[in-house]
């Protein structure tokens, strides 16, 4: 019965590893996706230490592959000495990713005033040409979030850009995407994107954040889970080593 006990624990144990090996996954799938955002949106946003907790969890994501293969290596040969050096190697990850939960909760609160403070700027630096990376970075935007301006579409008759050209009209990137004749006019104000993009651009970059927070958080999770049952795995195995230990002597009486 004791044995049948350590067999299905191990078994438990190893499909957790599997799913620990998941999620490491997931972890570095959503740091590498924070990186490309980023990269989309980095003119709006000039804190390159946003980025450390996701470098944080595509470092962690990628040890926890190795940590894995240790867990199940060390529950196949029930090695008490490998699954308590596994258990501290756990809870030395739990507590790198409270901290990225406690930094993506800092940087998250800091995007609206990062953005507040370069969006006029990268605005004010458009020309309208595509090789320019704020020009690309701007109608990127416009795009994909489907606003005009920083506010609404009048922002942009503040711009150096609109009083060089003197045509009254904003970029193409402010035209609804179901319009193919849309020329930008400010004339017709109907066929532009009414929202502005700051706004917008602060969602997105707090939703990024958030992201992590939450992958670091369910990751915590499975990682309590796991801690536990390697816990339970250890005792069983010592538990078993004092039953042989005892069988042994008793067969020599």
């Amino acid at each position: 019965m004791g044995q049948c006990g350590i067999t299905s624990s191990k078994t438990v144990l190893v499909f957790l590893n599997l799913i620990f090996w998941a999620a490491a996954g997931i972890l570095c799938y959503v740091g590498a996706y924070v990186f490309i955002t980023y990269d989309d949106y980095d003119h709006f946003f000039e804190d390159v230490y946003t980025l450390i907790p996701a470098v944080i969890i595509i470092a962690v994501g990628t040890l926890l592959f190795i940590i894995g293969l240790i867990g199940c290596c060390a529950t196949i040969r029930e090695s008490r000495c490998g699954l308590a050096t596994f258990v501290i190697i756990l809870l030395l990850v739990f507590i790198t990713e409270v901290v990225v939960v406690v930094l993506g909760y800092i940087y998250r609160a800091k995007v609206e005033d990062e953005v507040d403070h370069s969006i006029q700027k990268v605005y004010n630096g458009y020309n309208g040409t595509n090789p320019d990376a704020a020009s690309r970075a701007i109608d990127y935007v416009q795009r994909q979030l489907r606003c005009c301006g920083i506010h609404n579409y009048s922002d942009w008759e503040n711009t150096i850009w609109f009083k060089q050209t003197k045509n009254n009209s904003v970029p193409l990137s402010c035209c609804k995407a179901a319009l193919s004749n849309c020329t930008g006019s400010l004339t017709r104000p109907m066929d532009l994107y009414s929202e502005g993009c700051e706004a917008l651009v602060v969602k997105k970059l707090q939703e990024i954040m958030m992201y992590v927070i939450w992958a670091a958080l369910a990751f915590a999770a499975i990682q309590i889970c796991t801690a536990s049952k390697v816990n339970q795995s250890h005792k069983e195995a010592g538990a078993a080593e004092l039953r042989k230990c005892w069988e042994r002597r008793r067969g020599r009486q």
